[in-house]
């Protein structure tokens, strides 16, 4: 399978590999799996109490009104679980797959809706304008995907620990962060973090340190306690290692 390159605003390349065809749709049964278990626990409610009949006679428009009502959550569970979760559905999460946009940038609100509006086509129609789309795309993109500039990518680290961190740390080394905040990042996410560092600090290019420096803060939620960016970076790839490598 091709990979998928992303340039940055700072004209980095990334790559990232595209999820398969198999990976999308094994995501797509797990979460119908959990929205059939949702439809049945609510007709199991409503047949409990009585109120079943009503809606299959189509008489009493209350039942039939809160009966819709409970169904809103199947019809927005896409919608609601890519943007709430960065991209990704419990099915996706499970199968480590997620969203991104091609330019480089997270995918937004915008995205996820479009994405969601191109299911009709894409899957609920039958399947076979998605399928035909994945297969015949580059990056199985389905057409949703096409519309919105996204593409499902997968989280599924092809680099062991030593491909991906490469730092030397001796066990004399004392850590600055804990585990727990150093686990925040997954093992792509420091493998991507440690490439960009090595371009940014071949070229001292400050612009690269400071996005990176942006990313670090936000997903940690602090404040550089460094005096350098440089200094955050480095901290952070040789905790990972000294933590992750017990």
């Amino acid at each position: 399978m091709s990979k998928l390159y992303v340039t940055t605003t700072q004209n980095v390349k990334l790559f990232f590999t595209p999820a398969s065809v198999g990976d999308r749709m094994l995501a797509y049964g797990i979460d119908l799996l959990i929205k059939i278990a949702y439809v049945f626990i609510v007709v199991m409610v409503y047949v409990y109490v009585g109120s079943i009949g009503s809606i299959l006679d189509g008489h009493d428009w209350l039942s039939i009104a809160l009966f819709s009502l409970f169904m809103l959550p199947v019809v927005f569970y896409t919608l609601v679980s890519e943007t709430l979760m960065e991209g990704q559905t419990f099915g996706k999460k499970l199968i480590k797959i997620k969203v991104i946009k091609i330019d480089g940038f997270q995918a937004g609100f915008i995205d996820y809706l479009t994405r969601w509006i191109f299911a009709i086509v894409d899957i609920n129609i039958g399947y076979v304008p998605g399928l035909i789309s994945m297969v015949v795309t580059t990056h199985t993109r389905r057409l949703g995907d096409l519309a919105a500039g996204t593409a499902v990518i997968t989280e599924k680290s092809k680099y062991d620990i030593s491909h991906t961190i490469l730092m030397d740390v001796d066990d004399s080394y004392k850590p600055y962060f804990a585990q727990h905040q150093v686990i925040l990042f997954s093992d792509n996410d420091i493998r991507i973090i440690k490439e960009n560092a090595d371009i940014a600090f071949a070229q001292v290019n400050y612009s690269i340190m400071e996005k990176l420096t942006r990313k670090i803060e936000s997903v940690m939620n602090i404040q550089n306690p460094f005096k350098t960016e440089r200094e955050l970076i480095n901290t952070l790839l040789k905790d990972y290692d000294y933590h992750t490598g017990k």
